[in-house]
C-alpha cells in the first residue's frame, strides 16, 4: 500500500518527478514510494507520485545521437506539410498546418 499525503505536508526526503529533475536525478527505476493529493473544488483531487532523493540516481548525459534525434523531431514540428517550410513556430495540430496555409487569405484590417 502507497501513502498519502495531503498537498504540502509531505515528510523530507521525498520528490516529485519535475522536484527530482530540478535537482539533476532522476527517479531511476524505483517504485512510487507515496501519492500526494491536491484538494480542487467539485473535482477530484489532483494526485502526483513521490519518489525517494536517496534512491534517485544522476540524469543520463546528453549525447550526440540523442541531440540529433530531438533536433529532427523539433524541425519535423515546425516543418509545414503542406508548403513544406520551416514555420518558425511549432504547428498547432489543430491545424495541421502552418497559419498561412489554413488561413490563406487573411481578412482586411
Amino acid at each position: 500500500m502507497v501513502s498519502t499525503y495531503r498537498w504540502h505536508l509531505a515528510p523530507d526526503g521525498l520528490a516529485t518527478r519535475r522536484q527530482l529533475r530540478a535537482l539533476g536525478l532522476r527517479p531511476g527505476g524505483q517504485d512510487v514510494v507515496a501519492e500526494l493529493h491536491r484538494p480542487r473544488r467539485r473535482r477530484r483531487p489532483l494526485v502526483t507520485h513521490l519518489y525517494r532523493i536517496d534512491r534517485a540516481k544522476p540524469v543520463r548525459p546528453m549525447t550526440p545521437g540523442r541531440a540529433a534525434a530531438l533536433a529532427a523531431a523539433m524541425t519535423a514540428r515546425r516543418t509545414c506539410p503542406t508548403c513544406r517550410t520551416d514555420a518558425g513556430y511549432c504547428i498547432p495540430a489543430s491545424l495541421g498546418m502552418c497559419v498561412p496555409c489554413a488561413y490563406p487569405t487573411a481578412p482586411p484590417a
